[in-house]
């Protein structure tokens, strides 16, 4: 039986754990939860697969889910949200620093260079206007509320004043977030051109914009992007920028472009709503990315790893819900506090006024509808590519495994069938498998510890 804590557990579901636990196929059970990393909520699967030689008809391979434990094969729920599953979303976070970090020091497997260095780039965060005062730590002064507050504090984020904080607002922003980063590279592409005295037309002969960003949520409940944003050359990372390319001109033009009067989204006036002008705050961090081990904090890797780590997080993170709610009934049941409570009655508030923007089935969001994760087309590699990379590693396992090695792809007929069976773990599997989880991730942390022990020795020899 794994190891794990088990005090506090009711009796009903030690009785379950230890049926898991004592039953004939829990080995096989054990097996299929690791496969998944731990996840937290697996699909079940029923079905089965045969593998036949083309020509004669033979039967290579069959695999049937009626003699797995239940009758049902168990995979990884796949979900990015780190509320939700842990160890997909461990999964989802390390494809995300992938992709970010090829993008800036290249990967031979996916054609990009690792010249991608040499080009101008920047860690930009743009952030979310002021909806109203809020407890904050300014340093070393107290907060205007006049307290010192502690990292942890319940306080941080939350308005001074609740009954003048705009939350229509702050949640149509969230909402119109997408739109604003959209006008935002539009016009950035713009400035780009006419800081280096081109047209529009000419800079696309000569220079590509790439970037990737991910959005995260500031503890007052608003959106802000993370984004690496790169100079290449016409083809993208494989070509060199023009040699007028800077990171100083870059820099200039991101200033430019997010202070312009086209970087804004209109809200017309609703109700006795009047009509509002969206744009992003004042507050703008734009930061050269550094090749790693050159003593700076913006290094590769350190971004790779910042965007990774908000890619599997979302409005959780405010005290709100992971998942709808149909009613407001549902924030008392559930004890959100009380400002994420606001926002999210804002959403359906406001949801009659603008019906298009489907605030109530985002209210969840605080109001966002965007993708938390998303890349230009030539930035590097997709994390459907990634995903594709891992099954194709896991597809040659299995025909290690049936001994097809020998056997040529072309050649064989393969047949399937597979329907949905169910989600999720009984009250025991779930305490077993989040056991398993906690073993998948104490050993990842050793190797890692081990890895930069080794890194660190090999340094020093040097």
């Amino acid at each position: 039986m794994p190891d794990a804590t088990f005090a506090g557990l009711d009796s009903a579901t030690l009785s379950d754990m230890l049926r898991v636990a004592g039953s004939t196929g829990f080995d096989r059970w054990r097996e299929q939860i690791h496969r998944t990393g731990g996840c937290s909520a697996p699909i079940h699967l029923q079905g089965w697969t045969l593998t036949q030689d083309k020509t004669s008809g033979e039967t290579l391979h069959r695999y049937s889910t009626d003699a797995e434990p239940g009758g049902r094969l168990r995979v990884a729920c796949g979900n990015r949200r780190a509320s939700r599953c842990p160890a997909c979303a461990w999964t989802y976070a390390g494809d995300t620093y992938h992709l970010i970090r090829a993008g800036l020091a290249g990967d031979d497997r996916r054609d990009i260079p690792a010249t991608v260095r040499d080009h101008p780039r920047v860690f930009l965060t743009l952030t979310a206007p002021s909806f109203g005062p809020v407890h904050n730590r300014p340093g070393d002064r107290p907060c205007r509320c006049g307290t010192r507050h502690t990292e942890d504090s319940a306080e941080l984020g939350t308005p001074l004043d609740p009954d003048t904080y705009d939350y229509a607002v702050a949640v149509l922003f969230n909402n119109h977030a997408g739109q604003l980063w959209q006008r935002f590279t539009t016009r950035l592409r713009r400035e780009i051109a006419a800081q280096a005295g081109l047209t529009q037309r000419a800079l696309k002969e000569v220079a590509r914009l790439s970037y990737g960003k991910v959005a995260e949520f500031q503890k007052r409940g608003a959106v802000h992007f993370h984004a690496v944003i790169r100079l290449d050359g016409p083809d993208g990372p494989s070509t060199p920028p023009p040699h007028w390319a800077s990171t100083e001109l870059l820099t200039n033009a991101i200033q430019a472009a997010a202070a312009h009067a086209y970087t804004t989204v209109t809200v017309p006036a609703a109700g006795d709503r009047p009509t509002r002008r969206l744009r992003w705050g004042t507050q703008l961090d734009i930061r050269p990315v550094k090749a790693f081990g050159d003593g700076s904090d913006i290094t590769e890797q350190a971004v790779a790893s910042y965007i990774a780590k908000y890619a599997t997080k979302a409005a959780e993170t405010t005290g709100s819900l992971d998942r709808r709610i149909g009613n407001r009934e549902a924030l008392i049941l559930l004890g959100v506090p009380d400002h994420t409570r606001r926002l999210v009655e804002a959403c359906f508030d406001l949801n009659d006024l603008y019906p298009e923007r489907r605030l109530t089935a985002w209210a969840h969001m605080l109001g966002f509808r965007g993708h938390f994760s998303t890349k230009s087309r030539q930035y590097s590699t997709t994390l459907s590519e990634l995903r594709q990379t891992r099954a194709d590693y896991r597809a040659a396992q299995e025909r290690t495994n049936r001994g097809l090695d020998d056997i040529e792809p072309d050649t064989v007929l393969v047949l399937t069938s597979w329907t949905y069976a169910g989600q999720g773990h009984s009250p025991g599997e779930a305490v077993l498998a989040a056991s398993i989880a906690r073993d998948i991730q104490l050993n990842r942390e050793t190797a890692r510890e081990a890895l930069r022990d080794q890194l660190t020795m090999e340094g020093a020899a040097a």
